[in-house]
Order: C-alpha cells, then sequence, then structure tokens
C-alpha cells in the first residue's frame, strides 16, 4: 500500500517493505528521518536511531507529536502514510519538479483498465472511511477488506439503485383478489370473523416470508458476484487474500 511512495522516494525495497516487521519498521523510521525528513538536528537523533533500545516506542510516540502528525503510535500504517506523504512534499520541495514529469505510474500498461477499482489506494484512512460509512447506508455486511465491501456496494447499487430498477420498484403493482374462505386456517377459534383475520394475518406473514427470500437470494447473488472475481487486492499482485 506505500509502494507508490516508497518508490518516490528511492527506497531501497519498495515493493518488499514489510511494516509488521518490527525490526525493519524501525529502521525504515530512522532512513526516513535521516535521508528525507531531517527534522531533528543529526546530534538529536540518537534514540531514534536506537532502535533496540526498549524506550524506542516512546520515542518513536515523541517523534510523531514533534511532527504535529494526526496519527499515533497504535495507528502504525496510517501515521507510515503520513509520514511518507510528508517525505515526498519534503523532497519534491527540496528538488526540481522535472525529477518526477516523466515518471510513469506504476501498471501503466493497466491504468485504462475497464475495473475502475483497481487503481485505488485502499489504504488511504480517508478511503475506508468512505466505503464504511457507504456500507453502513446500505446495510452491507462489515468485511475486512475494504475492496470487498466496494464491490458488495456497486452491485447493491447496480441491482437495486440503478434507474431502471427504481422505476421498476415505483410501478404500482396491481394485487390480485383473494377468496379467505378457500385458504385452510388449520383451526377455528370459533368467531367468523376472527378466522377471517387469522387466514389474512397468515397471508401476510406468507408474503414476508416470500420478500425475506427475494432478499435472501439476492444476497447469495452478490456474494457469488464477488467470489466469481477474487482478484480482489490488484497492489499483491495474486488471487485471494
Amino acid at each position: 500500500m506505500f509502494r507508490r511512495k516508497l518508490q518516490a522516494l528511492d527506497y531501497h525495497n519498495p515493493a518488499g517493505f514489510n511494516c509488521k516487521d518490527e525490526t525493519e519498521f524501525r529502521n525504515f523510521i530512522v532512513w526516513l528521518e535521516d535521508q528525507k525528513i531531517r527534522h531533528y538536528k543529526i546530534e538529536e537523533r540518537g534514540n531514534l536511531r536506537n532502535i533496540h533500545s526498549a524506550d524506542w516506542t516512546p520515542q518513536y510516540d515523541k517523534y510523531l507529536k514533534d511532527l504535529n502528525s494526526p496519527f499515533k503510535v497504535e495507528e502504525r500504517q496510517e501515521s507510515i502514510d503520513w509520514l511518507l506523504g510528508l517525505a515526498v512534499r519534503l523532497e519534491y520541495g527540496d528538488n526540481a519538479a522535472s525529477k518526477y514529469q516523466n515518471v510513469k505510474p506504476l501498471n501503466a500498461e493497466n491504468s485504462k483498465s475497464s475495473d475502475p477499482l483497481i487503481n485505488l489506494d485502499v489504504g488511504n484512512p480517508d478511503f475506508k472511511a468512505g466505503v464504511m460509512a457507504l456500507a453502513n447506508l446500505l446495510q452491507i455486511q462489515r468485511h475486512d477488506d475494504y475492496l470487498v465491501m466496494l464491490k458488495a456496494i456497486r452491485i447493491l447499487v447496480q441491482e437495486r439503485l440503478s434507474p431502471e430498477a427504481v422505476a421498476k420498484s415505483n410501478s404500482a403493482k396491481e394485487g390480485l383478489p383473494v377468496t379467505l374462505d378457500k385458504h385452510v386456517l388449520g383451526f377455528d377459534t370459533g368467531d367468523a370473523v376472527l378466522n377471517d383475520a387469522a387466514r389474512i394475518l397468515r397471508l401476510l406473514h406468507v408474503e414476508e416470508l416470500r420478500q425475506l427470500q427475494t432478499k435472501i437470494n439476492e444476497a447469495i447473488v452478490a456474494v457469488q458476484a464477488i467470489i466469481a472475481d477474487p482478484k480482489t487486492d490488484h497492489r499483491l499482485g495474486k488471487v485471494g487474500r
């Protein structure tokens, strides 16, 4: 998720960077400060460079605060993304704009793909918040992969909220006349009026069950559509999670 920014900063291993590896993560922060951000004076970087110290995490927390980062130590991916953005801005300011004018985007051959979801930065906090808001609004089940949720949202919008679907749902439906006495109730209340009321309630219940089954079928179709296309994380370059 950080590959493009790491590549712009000439990081030695942009494709293989693993922020979950504690040693690699700490070395990365030191490299970022030493080579790109340079917020501290050289003599002030000793605590940050001591990656094996038990006090390194508090020092990193202080570093984020000194930079006025909106993210905390616990929000590792978000804080890394923010630091990379800061480093890119500083690097761009320190170097001529021509350095970036001829840079081609990653997977340029796929830039014209028919799938608009390919080039999304799914690690962006704004993207996650937007997908979650849409999922809550449309009552879509939460998933760990935000791209999967977005695909489910797209399927729902296409099938239920398209102009054709809305027009169809708004069209008047004429009901068929029902003869209550032809429906067997299965019990007798001893009152003809109550028997008819019970038959009506049973018919309404059957209609609710049919609507529920329709929604279940639609959910199954949406899930099958997602499963049929398991390439949900194009950044990883592999099928599945």
